[in-house]
């Protein structure tokens, strides 16, 4: 971990978990320092959110101990606005930052929104009718209203525009105190970060790197490679030795004796063993299904609406979509991109029209087209078309490392990334007519994207995709570009 100031933040043999099926940390150690800027690394339910929520006493180790400065203030800005805020101004969220009255709370709301970069007039307005970039934004200000002197990021940079990330990136790289970042976002990791908590799914153990976000991964490869060399070697000699033991061993007298003992060379060779780490996994390769019926115009714009200045306006434009036509639906944050792919989804949009009888995939960015009370099967099984019954669903899910465990589970229990991985699964089984994607690349470790941009390019049916990630976009061939901003 590269060097800082004295030691603000300590993990020694700290165990959690929830339930006995569900270890997240076993005797994790690490340390972090003042002025340090960490990124937290891990596949998708590793439990990075989890540590975050340890690490603000939001919630307590069973065993192990977690030391903070005392002197040292924390503030967390968490993946998505708690349901149970979203009907607040945005004046009493930056209330709730506090847990006694701020006089001055108005120039301190300013300063904060100024910092990220978003304009809010009228603090009255409700959080909700912000975008999810907005919202986004939101989140980074309430935690920086709060001056901590441990600032902890889950995800910035989801639904921020490429200005609001290179605004985000420079801010951090000028920010003076403790920072520690969960991202899925590589490029953006690596403009800042100067050491890396990597933690292990499988061990559960936590381990520090010292470097930028790109040399980490690159050491991480080469351990993994280094122990698979190690066991190479280690097991066949451990072959070689049982082969001369079983032939020693038939033998009487002193070989006998022999062959005892290169059981207990067997033995400690065993012993020698490196525990492998298994690297992030990636998904497989998959395939949305088209919906084979799906013909003609699947679905036909004359107008859209845009939003802007918190004022709606209708704008013409003339467009339809048949098969294997894929629609880029651009503009900066607040115009009106999420709530035009909602409008479609639920049949209010003025001025479209979607084919009767098309079925609409549609990836939700903030996930609530998830019922949070369904276990992971029931809400595969309520989308799935087709007579491949249980082996069908259960195979789509493993290919999105779906495993049993998380298949029996709430909905309400996953990572956001989880979230991510089983709305994927829900559109192999549903083999829609038309896909609606609103930033699916969200929350979603980048070693997966790269088979998520496969995927839809290859899709047959009409699409229409909203993404921040120009790298991610340019593995797509798109037919048509939808850009709000520039409508007339």
């Amino acid at each position: 971990m590269a060097q800082g100031g004295d030691v603000i933040l300590r993990f020694s043999d700290v165990s959690f978990g929830y339930g006995h099926l569900k270890p997240i940390l076993n005797e994790a150690s690490f340390s972090v320092r003042r002025g340090n800027k960490i990124t937290l690394m891990g596949q998708n339910g590793a439990g990075k959110s989890t540590l975050f929520s340890l690490i603000t006493r939001e919630r307590e180790p069973e065993e192990g101990l977690i030391s903070i400065n005392e002197k040292m203030s924390i503030a967390i800005a968490k993946q998505v606005i708690p349901y149970e805020d979203l009907d607040l101004s945005v004046r009493e969220f930056f209330e709730k930052a506090f847990s006694e009255k701020i006089y001055d709370i108005d120039p301190r709301i300013a300063k904060a929104l100024d910092a990220v970069n978003l304009k809010i007039s009228d603090t009255s307005r409700k959080v909700r009718e912000l975008s999810g970039g907005q919202q986004a934004r939101l989140l980074l200000s309430f935690a920086l209203i709060q001056n901590p002197d441990i600032l902890l990021l889950d995800e910035p940079t989801n639904n921020l525009d490429k200005d609001g990330i290179e605004h985000l990136k420079n801010f951090l790289k000028e920010y003076k105190k403790t920072v520690i970042v969960i991202s899925h976002d590589a490029d953006f990791l690596n403009s800042f970060t100067d050491g890396v908590l990597y933690l292990d799914v499988f061990s559960r153990k936590v381990e520090q790197y010292a470097g930028n976000y790109f040399d980490v991964v690159r050491e991480i490869e080469a351990r993994i490679e280094r122990e698979r060399m190690t066991n190479a070697r280690l097991q066949k000699d451990i072959e070689n030795r049982k082969e001369q033991m079983g032939f020693f061993s038939q033998k009487g007298g002193h070989l006998r004796d022999v062959a005892s003992k290169m059981r207990e060379k067997i033995a400690d060779l065993e012993e020698n063993m490196v525990e492998t780490r298994q690297e992030d996994k990636t998904i497989r390769q998959f395939v949305i299904p088209c919906q084979e019926e799906a013909a003609g115009d699947i679905i036909k714009f004359t107008s859209v609406p845009v939003l802007k200045n918190g004022k709606t306006t209708q704008k013409k434009i003339e467009l339809s979509l048949k098969r294997k036509d894929k629609a880029l639906l651009k503009g900066p944050n607040g115009i009106g991109k999420t709530t035009l792919l909602e409008s479609i989804y639920s049949g209010k949009a003025k001025g479209i029209e979607v084919q009767s009888g098309i079925r609409i995939g549609y990836y939700r960015q903030d996930f609530s087209i998830l019922d949070p009370e369904m276990t992971v099967y029931d809400s595969l099984a309520s989308v799935m078309v087709g007579d491949g019954g249980e082996e069908q669903l259960r195979s789509a899910a493993a290919g999105f490392l779906i495993t049993k465990e998380i298949v029996s589970s709430k909905i309400k229990m996953l990572s956001e990334g989880q979230k991510g991985l089983v709305s994927l699964a829900r559109l192999v089984l549903q083999k829609p007519g038309l896909l609606l994607l609103d930033e699916p690349t969200n929350h979603i470790n980048f070693r997966h994207l790269p088979i998520i941009a496969k995927a839809l390019d290859k899709y047959d049916g009409a699409m229409i995709l909203v993404s921040h990630m120009p790298e991610f976009v340019n593995q797509i061939k798109f037919t048509e570009t939808i850009d709000l901003e520039k409508l007339k």
